[in-house]
């Protein structure tokens, strides 16, 4: 049988591991010993598991640790780490080089290394398979194979769970793609798919979330047109909607670890092999400033009312990249609270999702836990966790802001919005 090494922990490498634990001896392998610490107990930071199904997996016999030895005995090591990009927004490998240098010092002659970390096109046989030779001294597609199956994890989304999403598969050769593949339907119910190529399985990845980000762009811009006209962005898109084919996207902040960063990973493959992806870029140049866009409105909004600018409360609700889920990782909220920063208002942010340790250790900011809303000049919702929903004001008759990035609260109550 099978015996199964998961390399990284995160949202995407626990429920994998988890799923694959019901019917595979796994392996569950992090470099953090406080993430090994807690998933022994039962307990995942990331919510994507409860304590049952951590307790679960366990029961099933699989381990969680940080130690090479524990994997050793492992024949199918799937890397699941981050992949993110730089201050200068291009791909980071890092996180993958380091994670192939560890598999490498324990692989042996027919493992299988297969990679779920999003990159671009040409990355597992270019980057990391060069690694996986050196440090172990085998021949790629001789004495050891490679598959490339992206991950299509979705936060803090209980419907559509990683067996219940139809999975692309591929491998390093025709024989070792059946092989993967067949590996994937044992678990994955929604059915799989298999790519021709590696190549291929990792363009249609990336291209998956940059086809996202140029549709939410496309909405962004109709926003900036629309409040110029004056007219509500959410009224237009909802009539809009009601033809068969329209797409039903809507304006807002456009962060986490996909498609806020995938599509600088396609224009950094593209523009290596000379070609300047227009399109692409442009999408992301106008969803990089939405934040800056927002918090221009706000302060508008409040000279308009005759707030004082310097020194202004300012609270911000919702840190996290999206709705009803912990996951902080390139939430561009911090670029609302920083552009008001700068403007010199006293923002507070609250968001009771998000771990504060996180939240500190990431953005510097202490979450505030007891916040009253009525005390601030400005509020911004920017996050739509379920209980912001319920707020009732009526800031359009006192000299508060209320602006609703996410439009979850009724028009008539609030000074703007996307």
């Amino acid at each position: 049988m099978d015996k199964i090494a998961v390399i990284g922990l995160g949202y995407v490498g626990l429920p994998l591991a988890h799923a694959f634990s019901s019917k595979y001896p796994v392996v569950g392998f992090d470099i953090a010993q406080w993430r090994i610490d807690e998933l022994s107990n039962g307990y995942d930071r990331t919510l994507e598991l409860d304590e049952k199904q951590v307790k679960e997996a366990i029961k099933n016999g699989m381990k969680f640790s940080n130690k090479l030895g524990e994997i050793a005995e492992c024949n199918i090591y799937i890397v699941t780490v981050p992949t993110p990009i730089d201050k200068h927004k291009k791909p980071d490998l890092t996180p993958l080089i380091k994670a192939s240098e560890s598999i490498g010092k324990v692989l042996k002659k027919d493992d299988i290394v297969i990679y779920e970390s999003t990159v671009y096109p040409g990355a597992t046989e270019e980057e990391c398979v060069p690694v996986l030779e050196k440090v172990s001294g085998l021949k790629f597609n001789e004495d050891f194979f490679c598959g490339y199956s992206p991950e299509r994890i979705n936060p803090g989304d209980k419907e559509h769970t990683v067996t219940k999403i139809l999975k692309v598969t591929s491998g390093s050769t025709p024989e070792i793609g059946k092989r993967v593949d067949a590996l994937y339907a044992s678990i994955i119910t929604a059915g799989t798919h298999l790519a021709p190529t590696i190549k291929v399985a990792e363009a249609a990845k990336v291209i998956e979330n940059s086809q996202r980000d140029i549709n939410i762009a496309f909405v962004n811009e109709l926003a900036m047109i629309f409040n110029k006209l004056n007219i509500d962005t959410n009224a237009v898109l909802e009539a809009a909607g009601t033809k068969w084919n329209f797409l039903p996207f809507r304006p807002g902040l456009v962060g986490g670890h996909c498609i806020g960063v995938d599509p600088y990973y396609l224009t950094h493959k593209a523009q290596e092999v000379g070609y300047n992806p227009e399109i692409i870029l442009a999408g992301r140049r106008l969803n990089d400033n939405m934040g800056i866009y927002v918090a221009n409105q706000v302060i508008k909004l409040m000279i308009k009312k005759g707030n004082k600018i310097e020194g202004a409360k300012v609270l911000v609700l919702g840190i996290t990249f999206k709705e009803n889920c912990p996951d902080i990782r390139n939430s561009r909220v911090i670029d609302v609270i920083r552009e008001l920063q700068e403007f010199g208002c006293d923002v507070d942010v609250s968001d009771y999702w998000a771990d504060s340790d996180d939240v500190k250790r990431e953005y510097e900011i202490t979450l505030e836990k007891d916040v009253d809303i009525e005390s601030y000049d400005a509020v911004v919702l920017a996050v739509a966790h379920d209980m912001y929903k319920d707020i009732t004001l009526n800031s359009k008759h006192n000299s508060q802001v209320f602006f609703d990035i996410k439009s979850v609260i009724d028009s008539d109550n609030v000074d703007g919005r996307l």
